[in-house]
């Protein structure tokens, strides 16, 4: 919306109004014929510049330096509209800076950048900066409703929240995406927007997740080849995978700000059950593998081997505990994830030395002692053995 607002600005300072007696306004009227020009491009003033095709200091003079001391021909204002203008080079800066210092004053200089740092200084400090930030998930579907609204369409409330969310602050993308859901008229819900987007259901995401957290890899790859013949595509439902492992961390440090308009309140009640009984190295351990598997999914030859394969993996390792907590396990310091007492017997059956016999041939008794030396070694090597394992699969 960057190159939107600059024209929008240009707009107000250029308004003529609709009887042509208007001034700068932050309401430009959008029907004098300044107006209706800088919105269609067209504007002979409003001169709009890719920075990007035009990187050198003799596109500079060309198009700014030459042309700034000529007076506007229709328009209040000459507005230089400078598109990307981090991509400008170093030199042309400085071809530029003087203009900047000094601009006639019916000049007026707009420029927009997603790579501010690359701005230098010099120039920054010659104008007023403006960040646009990303909308809010709730002002955004309010904006939507109020589109729907308008358009006479009914968007029910949860559909509204993820097409706000898939939008990820945008509002040009959510107002493209609610273009493509109420394009086939009538009421839109949730599913069908989820339909629209690739999504499989939430409800259908947590029974995969609480079936791979505890570690049924077969109901599973069954659930997962469920969703897939429902028209689910892996990629996403790796990624529901990880975004329903993100919003039950959430849920478990900081309850309050797990809230998802979109859910329930089933399934909101689903994730507190889950993250009450989820430990937060669990989830840890889960969102990293999953991270992981949506990274080989891009390279894939299949991405539904692929997602199995995963899914696989998470299965396998979902549970299992940190070589801190083997060691405190193993010497029966720690309970073990089931809750009951850990046990005090070592792994392996204890190695035990030949008796000794006395003088007059019957078992001498031994002393009581502690783990014998094979046997803490048989502990080391099930430690050794169990964080080599961690280690090949890229969990250290």
């Amino acid at each position: 919306g960057k190159t939107t607002t600059a024209r929008i600005i240009a707009k107000g300072l250029n308004c003529t109004g609709p009887d042509g007696r208007g001034g700068p306004t932050v309401e430009p009227c959008g029907l004098c014929d300044n107006c209706r020009d800088i919105a269609a491009g067209r504007h002979v003033d409003v001169l709009e510049i890719d920075a990007a095709s035009h990187t050198g200091v003799q596109n500079v003079r060309d198009l700014i330096i030459e042309t700034v001391a000529y007076a506007p021909t229709r328009a209040r204002y000459k507005v230089f509209v400078i598109d990307e203008v981090h991509m400008l080079s170093a030199s042309a800066f400085n071809a530029l800076l003087k203009t900047l210092e000094e601009p006639p004053p019916h000049v007026k200089f707009l420029f927009a950048t997603t790579e501010i740092r690359k701005v230098p200084v010099t120039v920054l400090s010659r104008c007023q900066r403006f960040d646009l930030r990303r909308i809010e998930p709730e002002a955004m579907a309010a904006l939507l409703g109020r589109i729907a609204a308008a358009e006479g369409v009914e968007v029910d409330a949860p559909a509204l929240a993820l097409i706000a969310r898939a939008s990820e602050g945008s509002a040009r993308d959510a107002t493209s995406l609610l273009d493509q859901a109420i394009a086939g008229g009538g009421p839109v819900g949730a599913g069908e927007v989820r339909a629209m987007l690739g999504l499989a259901d939430r409800g259908r995401v947590l029974d995969l997740f609480e079936l791979i957290l505890r570690g049924e890899a077969a109901a599973a790859l069954q659930e997962l080849a469920a969703q897939f013949a429902d028209g689910a595509d892996p990629a996403m439902i790796l990624r529901d995978l990880a975004e329903a492992c993100h919003w039950v961390s959430v849920l478990k440090v900081a309850p309050g700000m797990g809230e998802d308009p979109s859910l329930s309140p089933d399934e909101r009640e689903r994730g507190r059950a889950l993250a009450e009984r989820l430990p937060v190295r669990v989830l840890a351990r889960f969102w990293q593998m999953a991270l992981k598997a949506i990274e080989e999914l891009a390279v894939a030859p299949d991405a539904r081997m692929a997602a199995e394969m995963a899914v696989i993996r998470l299965t396998h390792v979902a549970d299992l505990p940190s070589p801190e907590e083997l060691v405190r396990r193993l010497d029966g310091t720690s309970a073990p994830l089931g809750g009951a007492p850990a046990p005090r017997a070592p792994v392996h059956a204890p190695v035990h030395a030949p008796q000794a016999t006395g003088r007059a041939g019957g078992p001498a008794a031994l002393p009581a002692a502690g783990p014998s030396p094979l046997d803490r070694y048989a502990r080391f090597e099930d430690v050794l053995s169990l964080i080599r394992e961690r280690r090949d699969m890229q969990l250290l």
